[in-house]
C-alpha cells in the first residue's frame, strides 16, 4: 500500500485543475478527485502514480458523462433565465457597458469551451493533461497511447483547437451581425 496522504499532497491540486478544465465545474471536479483518491486508497500498488490518478479520473468522468449533459442543460436554462431577467429589468449607462463587457468575456469563454468540447476526446484529454503539466510518458500511459505519438497528438489537437475556435468566432460574428441588422 502506498502513502495516500503523500499522493494527495502532491497531486490533488493538479488533478482538480485538470478535472475543472475537463468538466467546467470546480465542485464536480472536487467530487471526482475525491473518488479518485478513494480508489487509490483501495489500490494495492500503483506503478506510475500521476498517470494512474489521471487515468482513473478520466475514466470516472467518462462514466459520469450523462450527468454532465444534464448539468449543462440546466446551466443553459439558468443563463437564459438570467438574460431574460436582465433584459426585463433594463440596465443604464455604466452598468450597461460593464454588462456588455462581462457578456463579451462570457461569450469568449463559452466559445473557447465549445472549441475544446468539439475536439475528439483523445485530443481534448491530451491537451488538458499537458496543460496540467503531465509529461509525454504520463499522458501516453493515461490515454493508452505510445509515447512517440503524443507529440503528434498534441500538435494536431492544438491545430484543431485553433481551427474550431476560429470557426466558432466567425459563426458568432455572423450571428451578432445578423441580430444587429434585424
Amino acid at each position: 500500500m502506498h502513502d495516500v496522504d503523500r499522493l494527495f499532497r502532491l497531486y490533488h491540486g493538479p488533478l482538480v485543475r485538470y478535472l475543472t478544465r475537463r468538466l467546467g465545474d470546480r465542485d464536480w471536479a472536487e467530487e471526482v478527485a475525491q473518488e479518485t483518491f478513494l480508489r487509490a486508497l483501495r489500490q494495492e500498488t500503483i506503478v506510475s502514480e500521476r498517470a494512474w490518478l489521471f487515468a482513473v479520473a478520466t475514466n470516472l468522468v467518462r462514466d459520469e458523462a450523462r450527468k454532465d449533459a444534464r448539468r449543462r442543460r440546466h446551466l443553459e436554462l439558468l443563463v437564459q433565465e438570467e438574460r431574460a431577467r436582465e433584459e426585463a429589468e433594463g440596465d443604464a449607462g455604466a452598468q450597461l457597458a460593464s454588462l456588455e463587457e462581462a457578456q463579451e468575456r462570457a461569450r469568449e469563454a463559452a466559445l473557447a469551451r465549445r472549441a475544446v468540447d468539439a475536439l475528439a476526446e483523445r485530443d481534448r484529454l491530451a491537451l488538458l493533461m499537458r496543460e496540467e503539466g503531465l509529461d509525454y510518458t504520463e499522458i501516453a500511459e493515461a490515454l493508452g497511447l505510445s509515447v512517440g505519438s503524443i507529440g503528434t497528438t498534441l500538435a494536431r489537437a492544438r491545430r484543431r483547437l485553433a481551427e474550431a475556435y476560429e470557426a466558432l468566432q466567425r459563426g458568432a460574428g455572423r450571428e451578432r451581425s445578423g441580430n444587429a441588422a434585424s
